[in-house]
């Protein structure tokens, strides 16, 4: 039996897709796409909804296409992202962009449509100078967050993203200055989505809004929790949405103002339709009071999460004889790199847990579960040298599709000029 499972890929597509496209290689499963993006479309509501794909949870143009022919919009987080996303396809109109990073090109880019969330007083004073007399959105700091760590947390004290919840006064003022409408308020608590201070924050953005007579939209950002492992519990949006939708209603009834609501999930779109395929390379131990060792052709190059968050990602060796042994290890990566540990302890990316899994030999796959959203677009690319990796789609219909074909070293070295 196969101690840890993934949701999609089985042993015989496996072998498949390494026979074809060779591993490491990320591998999306487009009905598992399908399925969480009509979730994420019944989020409920009260006057509409609209679902922006948070596009740095994975950004290749096939999945941006994919969530846009089924009616998802774009949240961008930076002008690079805008620009992708536009080349993909996307219209300007169809993205929003909440930066930490004031764009060189803003300009340009509210020209092309795109709606702008200012993130600082910096950044609106900037998009002020630019565009006296217009729209604009602001990124509120709710002062109250939720995340597995204080990294993966975007609201309150520690994090500088959005405007702190305090400083409405300065943010009137700035808009008087330049007699700017906000018109959106835009927040997020951060990745660990616990129900009740989703909620919270949501009344309280809420009571935000009604601060500011122009508002007609309130996007509450995403962060909803999925689970990667058995243990774990995935957001139910139906009981976070429900009585976010009553308020909302509540809402309009006192202020006859029927607010847009929208989310802008990543990992829940994202998390569990995708894997990373690699294979065995490797193996060691360290004597009988020491631990067992899988060294893999993948790593942090290809999925950095376990050794910045000690995240934890289900593991499934695949064997061509369906060994049905088990054994316990510390899965590596093939980094010189100490950190590079894909079986850290859970939230503790110093610690090490071992793994109980299907026995395995060198050159049996491995499947890292969970491995579709902070993987392909958050990584360690090009440390050791190491290719970017390869992406395949895995169609409705069974068949397969290159979705990004994997970096040769003349790519990674070819921006390079000499300069002796």
């Amino acid at each position: 039996m196969n101690i840890e499972k993934t949701n999609f890929l089985t042993r015989q597509k496996a072998f498949e897709i390494a026979q074809e496209f060779s591993t490491p290689c990320y591998v999306y499963d487009e009905s598992s796409l399908i399925a969480q993006a009509k979730k994420a479309l019944a989020f409920p509501n009260a006057f509409g909804i609209t679902v922006r794909y948070a596009m740095k949870a994975a950004s290749n143009k096939n999945i941006l296409k994919l969530f846009n022919t089924l009616g998802l919009k774009i949240d961008a987080s930076s002008a690079y992202e805008v620009k992708r996303a536009i080349l993909a396809g996307i219209k300007g109109e169809d993205i929003s962009l909440s930066s930490q990073q004031l764009p060189d090109n803003l300009k340009e880019i509210i020209e092309a449509g795109v709606k702008y969330n200012a993130c600082s007083l910096h950044q609106l004073e900037s998009y002020g100078k630019l565009f006296p007399n217009s729209d604009v959105g602001v990124r509120i700091n709710p002062g109250l967050g939720s995340g597995g760590t204080k990294r993966t947390n975007v609201g309150g004290p520690a994090s500088s993203f959005g405007i702190w919840f305090e400083y409405i006064d300065q943010i009137k003022d700035v808009a008087k200055k330049y007699n700017l409408k906000i018109v959106r308020i835009h927040t997020h608590i951060g990745s660990g989505s616990d129900p009740d201070v989703w909620q919270k924050v949501a009344k309280m953005s809420l009571d935000t809004v009604e601060k500011f007579p122009d508002v007609h939209t309130l996007n509450m950002g995403g962060g909803f929790k999925v689970a990667r492992m058995m243990d774990e519990k995935s957001t139910d949006l139906q009981r976070i949405g429900a009585p976010i939708a009553s308020e909302v209603e509540n809402f309009a009834k006192r202020t006859g103002r029927k607010l847009a609501f929208e989310i802008e999930p990543g990992t829940f779109l994202m998390a569990n339709c995708a894997v990373v395929l690699s294979t065995v390379q490797d193996m060691c131990d360290t004597g009988a009071e020491g631990y067992n060792f899988l060294k893999l052709d993948t790593g942090m190059t290809d999925i950095l999460r376990p050794s910045i968050y000690g995240a934890q990602h289900p593991i499934t060796i695949y064997s061509a004889d369906d060994n049905q042994e088990v054994c316990s290890y510390i899965v590596t990566g093939h980094c010189c790199e100490s950190g590079d540990i894909l079986t850290p302890a859970p939230n503790d990316p110093e610690g090490l847990a071992p793994r109980t899994m299907n026995k395995a030999k060198i050159g049996d796959l491995c499947v890292i579960g969970g491995s579709g959203a902070y993987c392909s677009s958050m990584s360690t690319s090009n440390y050791n040298s190491y290719p970017i990796a390869s992406e395949v789609l895995l169609k409705t219909d069974g068949s397969l599709k290159l979705m990004r074909k994997r970096q040769s070293l003349e790519q990674i070295i070819e921006n390079e000029v000499d300069a002796l």
